[in-house]
């Protein structure tokens, strides 16, 4: 099932997102994290109180092995009030949580249109708050939301962050899709601040997919290809939707090939070779139904 065994793996670190496994919880990711051998996790911090509890989360460190390499901080749609309703606390609070945690990265989206004061302060909080605690804050690409087939960006000052200049960037692949961007055009914009990478698919369709990759029109196996060939420091994080899982080891299934894809393509050029057909399959040995 994994191209290259954990034991001897020692390429870019491959992390799986806690958010891969909703609607399961946060411990559902680092207990599937252990089993498929992930080299760690990146812990988005929403709704799941256990995501809020980094005392909570060091615990599932310890019983379970696998170390917090990112951490997500609470801005989506969805989390505009999770440890609080104040933006720029949220973010010290994400970095306060990636230094206890030793985590080198917290991961941003860009402010909302409607955080005029937010997105006022937003690239100067950005440039200096890891100053102090040793963490990068890494802002990620997003895109545009269609809805009753008119096309509106809901960032300030854009969803491409290169257009503004950040120090640290997310490169997401189920962003550039749902965006209509160049994926590797953006990689290559994103240059030495290219520090962190959201590894999905999407079709092209105008919305956030986050196919497993390979199942989409993403360049992701041209994406890892360049990590290795230009010394990529960071971490890639598989960030896919398995929410239509039905049980638990088809859930397990899906993040088993994401990290075989991720693993085969990471390696350096003279040991790549194609997948065989059904290898992503081959050993769910230890896969079980959902609870």
């Amino acid at each position: 099932m994994r191209a290259v065994p954990p034991e001897v793996w020692r390429g870019t670190p491959v992390a799986l997102s806690t958010a891969s496994v909703y609607p399961e919880p946060t411990a559902a990711a680092f207990e599937l994290a252990a089993e498929l051998r992930y080299d760690g996790v990146e812990l988005m911090v929403w709704s799941d109180q256990v995501s809020q509890n980094i005392p909570a989360v060091a615990g599932l460190v310890e019983r379970y092995g696998v170390p917090v390499l990112a951490v997500h901080a609470p801005c989506l749609a969805v989390s505009q009030r999770v440890w609080s309703a104040d933006p720029i606390v949220r973010i010290r609070r994400s970095v306060a949580a990636a230094a206890t945690l030793q985590a080198r990265t917290v991961v941003l989206h860009p402010p909302f249109r409607w955080q005029r004061r937010y997105a006022a302060q937003f690239k100067d909080e950005v440039a200096r708050a890891g100053e102090h605690a040793g963490v990068a804050l890494a802002v990620e690409n997003m895109f545009p939301v269609t809805r009753s087939g008119v096309r509106t960006v809901p960032y300030s000052p854009g969803f491409d962050p290169t257009d503004v200049g950040h120090p640290h960037y997310t490169l997401d692949l189920s962003h550039t899709a749902a965006a209509g961007s160049d994926a590797l055009a953006m990689l290559d914009r994103m240059g030495n601040g290219l520090t962190h990478v959201h590894l999905a698919d999407g079709s092209g369709a105008a919305r956030d997919e986050h196919l497993v990759p390979g199942r989409g029109t993403q360049p992701c196996a041209e994406v890892c290809e360049r990590l290795t060939d230009t010394g990529f420091g960071g971490v890639v994080v598989i960030e896919v939707s398995t929410r239509r899982c039905r049980t638990r080891y088809d859930r397990t299934a899906l993040l088993a090939e994401s990290l075989l894809f991720a693993r085969l393509h990471l390696q350096p050029t003279a040991s790549r070779a194609a997948p065989k057909p059904g290898a992503a399959h081959s050993g769910r040995r230890t896969a079980h139904s959902s609870h």
